[in-house]
């Protein structure tokens, strides 16, 4: 089983950037395809980027491409979700996940059974 840990969390201006690392212990992260998902106050959690076991493949909700760029370094077991010309409506908690199924970009977040504690992300105009 894997555990996640987010970081890089904080406040920014609308325009601003931020970096947000997933860091996973366990059994070799490499066998696992991640992906970023984020709630709002009040909303469902929604889908944001999700990226392949390998780094070879990626896939972004629509709201946040060509803004974000998800990568990952399989030696260091970390995810990390680069998050430019942010907006207001970005604010919220972002959690990373994981899953196990091959050749998956999964976007509910309900076919990853592993998550993190989630990271506060707020955008101010």
């Amino acid at each position: 089983q894997v555990q996640l840990v987010e970081s890089g969390g904080g406040s920014v201006q609308a325009g601003g950037s931020l970096r947000l690392s997933c860091a996973a212990s366990g059994p070799t992260f490499s066998t696992y395809a991640a992906g970023w998902f984020r709630q709002a106050p009040g909303k469902e959690r929604e889908f944001v980027a999700a990226i392949a076991r390998g780094g070879d493949s990626t896939n972004y909700a629509d709201s946040v491409k060509g803004r974000f760029t998800i990568s990952r370094d399989n030696a260091k077991n970390t995810v990390y979700p680069q998050m430019n010309s942010l907006k207001p409506e970005d604010t919220a908690v972002y959690y990373c996940a994981a899953h196990s199924i091959p050749r998956a970009l999964l976007v509910s977040p309900r076919g990853y059974p592993y998550w993190g504690q989630g990271t506060q992300v707020t955008v101010s105009s």
